[in-house]
């Protein structure tokens, strides 16, 4: 038997290039300072990299090729399912990313115990199985065909695998998980990029689909190599605020489905609860009108929902005024003032300007300008804006409203949730007819107009 050498080199930590010497930056990404060394085995073959089928593949020309329907296995979560594109492909990999104590076992968990059709190995590289058996009575479920393996060694998981014969499998999480034929510890970029490739080996050859929980970095970014991403044939971000009860799951990379589905959770005693209709959660039931509340209707992957944004202006106590801002970006929110101030004759320079977006929501979509200002505005003439008001729309540096894309389904969703009027960009419609939604359209070019309708007659 040949004996094992191990020899020492150097891998990107964002790419997984290889380099026998430590090298500043990267010549692959560009990145800086990411090498890192690690001691790996000679007799490594480089077709552990690769899953079997492409081992002995041959060229096929493209019109000969059968379209077949993609299997798929129906998630008890209908929110998992609209992010995953309807369901778990056969022989796919998929990563969940994000923060810890977010809720990414948990959302997996919960999903894995109420699934009856196929047995479920869930590889545990970070708790025990009583901490597991703990976790699913609080979800209250009875685990039915789940099978719970406390392991790290990813030969010893395969032996395991190979007696059990799962239906999903279960990986949490892949930083955790260390394989024999390399010297470096467990996270390190070789380990991480080799478990993930024989990983991914077995579920394209065996048909098993394949679930990686993996952990992210100071940055945000999944720990690992960047070639964690690409070889995956899904990634799915869990995010939100730890001291809010909301969280989103995003779909950054998709193979069989879009990446613009967003899923919505909300974090109770009893596990991860769908909000199936977030808007009504979003919207505060107030009887009277209070001053400094505007209703913005945001669009975030493919999904429409009403967000409460919240203003507060005061006179600046400490004579520099103060800008506090909370779910939206701040230097937006900036230039808004400055147009309000501007363009609209409004002096707010001297003032305390406090902004939040209500639920612990974070919202990027330029569409909520015009509640933003708004909102800002009632705030600084204390008149508060009608009940069954919603508004959208971009607001530009010369205070005109830009179009906003999806502009029916914004529309359609403020009809459903009860809104009697909503403010839209001029000629966003394109000749699109309202009039039998039971909401009034207002269409509107600047951003006087809006606050001549709102508050002239006050």
């Amino acid at each position: 038997m040949a004996k094992q050498r191990t020899k020492t080199v150097y891998f990107c930590s964002e790419c997984g290039n290889e380099s026998p010497k430590w090298l500043g930056k990267c010549p692959a990404c560009g990145a800086w300072n990411s090498y890192v060394e690690e001691k790996v085995s000679t007799t490594n073959s480089r077709e552990a990299f690769l899953p079997g089928s492409m081992l002995s593949s041959k060229p096929v020309r493209l019109g000969d090729i059968e379209q077949v329907a993609e299997e798929r296995i129906p998630m008890p979560s209908g929110e998992l399912n609209r992010v995953l594109g309807g369901g778990l492909v056969t022989g796919s990999i998929i990563l969940i990313g994000g923060e810890p104590g977010i809720g990414k076992s948990t959302l997996v968990l919960q999903n894995m115990l109420r699934i009856r059709s196929r047995r479920v190995l869930y590889v545990s590289g970070e708790e025990s199985a009583r901490q597991l058996k703990m976790r699913a009575d609080r979800l209250g479920a009875d685990g039915g065909e789940l099978y719970v393996l406390c392991e790290t060694s990813l030969e010893k998981i395969f032996t395991q695998v190979e007696a059990s014969k799962p239906g999903i499998l279960v990986v949490d999480s892949i930083q955790t998980i260390a394989s024999e034929a390399l010297e470096s510890s467990a996270g390190s970029v070789g380990q991480v990029r080799e478990c993930s490739a024989q990983l991914l080996k077995y579920a394209k050859e065996s048909g098993v689909p394949v679930i990686l929980i993996g952990h992210i970095n100071k940055e945000g970014t999944l720990a690992g190599p960047k070639v964690l991403e690409h070889i995956v044939d899904a990634v799915l971000q869990f995010e939100g605020d730890r001291h809010y009860m909301y969280r989103l799951l995003r779909s950054i990379k998709n193979r069989f489905g879009s990446t613009s589905e967003l899923g919505i959770y909300e974090m109770t005693q009893v596990g991860l609860r769908e909000v199936s209709n977030p808007s009504e959660l979003l919207l505060t039931d107030n009887d009277e009108p209070v001053s400094g509340t505007a209703i913005g209707v945001a669009i975030d992957g493919a999904r429409p929902f009403l967000i409460e944004t919240q203003a507060l202006v005061s006179t600046a106590a400490y004579g520099t005024a103060q800008r506090s801002v909370t779910g939206f970006d701040a230097k937006r929110m900036n230039m808004l003032l400055a147009v309000l101030e501007k363009r609209v004759g409004f002096k707010i320079a001297q003032k305390d300007v406090f902004l939040n977006i209500a639920g612990g929501l974070r919202v990027n979509d330029p569409a909520l300008d015009l509640a933003v200002i708004t909102a800002t505005l009632s705030s600084n003439v204390d008149m508060a804006i009608p009940h069954g008001i919603a508004l959208t729309g971009e607001v530009g540096l010369s205070g005109e409203i830009r179009p906003v894309t999806r502009i029916d389904q914004r529309i359609s969703e403020a009809a459903k949730l009860g809104f009697k009027t909503i403010y839209v960009p001029h000629n966003n419609l394109k000749g699109s007819d309202f009039s039998n939604r039971g909401i009034r359209v207002v269409e509107v070019a600047k951003v006087e107009e809006v606050f001549r309708s709102l508050f002239a007659n006050k």
